[in-house]
């Protein structure tokens, strides 16, 4: 049995950033053999990925990225076990490189299809390889929960907790990268529910619109003025509900978020907002 020195040991810590003692072992019972005792180490990984199955992921990521040109846009949300990984450096660049490769690669309808293609700073290996080589360094469960293309004039925002992403899509020949991003930062504060009036449910907005018209009606102005008195109150009804469209933007209440991008011709097309596991 060849002697496994401390640099060896050493050495192979410093490649898999594992504990000591398992890397010690795995040169071991690899007969001193840096590559065999790799394999031994990934095997490792499987089995204690099998434990941890079961574990649950309420901590994580999402992360979104933008093309220069405002085109294309991606967003990934990963999970783990405990808030600190969350923070981790290698953590962060997993999710970073999946983002990227969800960005710049041929697209991925599922995390699966996604971790199936390369790293794209990482030559050589699969976004699965790398997930598993940090798995190997945390010992913690990870999970590439949901992944999202889309293409348009798209700007983006990610809350500072990392926990909320929004990616706000916009119809028009002009892309301002800012404003997008504003109106993106707007829907991850003020949570609306639909884009346009159109989305919501179609009896409770007539409802609404037949008590304005008695209410206003009762007043005895002609129908002309009341249809206007109705119009703009139904307005303010939009915003309660949570149309983002008639909402005061949050940056500028002085103009709704409609007004907001039409000044840099701009119109609303949708939006898309997660948080962390919802």
């Amino acid at each position: 049995m060849p002697e496994i020195t401390a640099q060896a040991v050493k050495e192979l810590r410093d490649k898999t950033n594992l504990p000591m003692m398992e890397v010690k072992k795995a040169l071991v019972e690899a007969g001193g053999d840096e590559a065999k005792a790799i394999e031994i180490l990934k095997e490792s990984f499987k089995k204690l990925s099998i434990k941890r199955a079961e574990n649950a992921t309420s901590e994580g990521l999402v992360r979104v990225l933008i093309s220069e040109d405002g085109k294309t846009a991606a967003m990934v949300e990963m999970q783990c076990e405990s808030a600190p990984v969350a923070k981790a450096d290698d953590f962060v660049m997993l999710a970073d490189q999946c983002a990227k490769q969800l960005l710049v690669g041929p697209g991925a309808e599922t995390p699966e299809a996604l971790l199936a293609q390369p790293a794209p700073d990482k030559p050589g290996m699969t976004l699965q390889q790398l997930l598993e080589d940090v798995f190997n360094k945390i010992r913690e469960k990870i999970v590439l929960a949901r992944v999202l293309r889309v293409e348009g004039n798209v700007g983006g925002y990610v809350h500072h907790d990392g926990k909320t992403g929004v990616l706000m899509i916009a119809e028009g020949d002009q892309f301002n990268a800012a404003v997008l991003k504003d109106v993106a930062m707007h829907v991850a504060a003020l949570r609306p529910g639909v884009t346009h009036p159109e989305e919501l449910d179609k009896a409770t907005v007539a409802a609404e619109r037949d008590r304005l018209t008695t209410e206003a009606g009762a007043s005895g102005k002609p129908a002309n003025i009341v249809e206007k008195i109705v119009d703009g109150r139904m307005k303010t009804f939009y915003a309660e509900q949570g149309v983002l469209t008639h909402q005061q933007f949050a940056k500028d209440d002085s103009k709704t978020v409609s007004q907001a991008l039409s000044e840099c011709g701009l119109k609303a097309k949708n939006f898309v907002r997660w948080v962390l596991g919802n």
